[in-house]
């Protein structure tokens, strides 16, 4: 079955769909600094790097599934919480508007789970009802997931929309949990000595590295950051990885984080050298890429980004490919 994606970024949700055995034809991303990363890792999809509010729809490929994360910073509990009343929160408004005209079989589209907040309800009603409505109408699904109950070494709560256009007669049910948990010792256990810190203004290392992409961001830790436990065990599973450089989880290897006063937490002293940032290849781990997936940067910040905002492999694989089979 043949795919367009839109809001692709580096392609963790892309991927994931091909590997259950959809073709990816087509892509879309306006992001300069992703184009390289998609294009040399998914060499069979054409990339319109246009933004998706000028795309007019005939020159979108036919196909037989949309899929796509519209820019989640306008939902995000950590963001400004404008929602809807942000332009990037209306993107959702163009993906339904091509939806409408391209009638695919199914759509897939994911964001934050801070759409689920009271005061996004209004909006996130009206994106249910246009998808329900567009053209001859969809019979969607909606539910918040968690990766971790899918082979994924990270709590990260998504929401996602699944629509079936209504003529086929077909509804999506999500898959269920998966008991096992994936730890961080699985995921990244055999990094834990080969990272490179960034070079100086956090640049890459390039070829330097001796597992490609193994290197952290460098540099200091805001009051914020500094206010929580940001360690996670190595039985555990990671905290959600974020688009922000700063804001990576440190690396298992450090004890948790020890407790000031109520809202600022410190190093344990005498063990400072051990606390250091996931690099971007134990990020990509975490969201379960693949290591033959590279990514090409300058600076380390467009990788955390491109990383960060990715639907991860495993659990887009995973959802996929129980639409694969609902429409075999």
């Amino acid at each position: 079955m043949q795919l367009v994606s839109f809001f692709s970024g580096a392609g963790g949700l892309d991927l994931g769909f091909t590997r259950a055995g959809f073709n990816v034809i087509w892509a879309n991303e306006y992001d300069r600094h992703v184009w390289e990363t998609y294009e040399k890792n998914h060499p069979l999809s054409q990339l319109d790097r246009r933004s998706i509010t000028d795309i007019p729809a005939e020159e979108v490929p036919d196909c037989d599934g949309m899929i796509g994360g519209p820019p989640c910073q306008s939902w995000s509990t950590a963001g400004k919480l404008r929602g809807i009343e942000d332009n990037r929160g209306q993107l959702f408004y163009d993906f339904i508007r091509i939806l409408e005209a391209k009638q695919p079989k199914f759509f897939l589209a994911e964001n934050v789970a801070g759409m689920l907040l009271p005061r996004n309800a209004d909006a996130l009603n009206s994106i249910k009802k246009l998808f329900k409505k567009a053209g001859e109408g969809y019979d969607l699904s909606f539910q918040q997931l968690n990766a971790r109950d899918y082979l994924v070494p990270q709590d990260r709560k998504r929401v996602f929309f699944v629509g079936y256009r209504r003529d086929l007669g077909k509804r999506f049910t999500f898959p269920n949990p998966v008991e096992m948990k994936l730890s961080l010792r699985a995921a990244i256990g055999d990094l834990q000595d080969t990272a490179l810190p960034a070079k100086e203004g956090n640049y890459t290392n390039g070829k330097a590295c001796r597992v490609p992409n193994h290197e952290y961001f460098t540099g200091g830790f805001s009051s914020l950051y500094m206010s929580r436990n940001r360690v996670r065990s190595w039985d555990d599973v990671s905290f959600t990885i974020q688009a922000g450089a700063r804001h990576a989880p440190l690396h298992p290897q450090a004890p948790k984080m020890e407790t000031v006063d109520k809202d600022r937490k410190q190093f344990v002293p005498g063990k400072e050298g051990l606390y250091r940032r996931l690099s971007v290849r134990e990020v990509a781990r975490i969201q379960t890429f693949p290591d033959d997936f590279i990514f090409y940067y300058n600076n380390l910040a467009a990788a955390y980004k491109m990383i960060g905002n990715a639907v991860p492999v495993r659990l887009a694989q995973i959802i996929a490919s129980k639409i694969k089979a609902d429409f075999e």
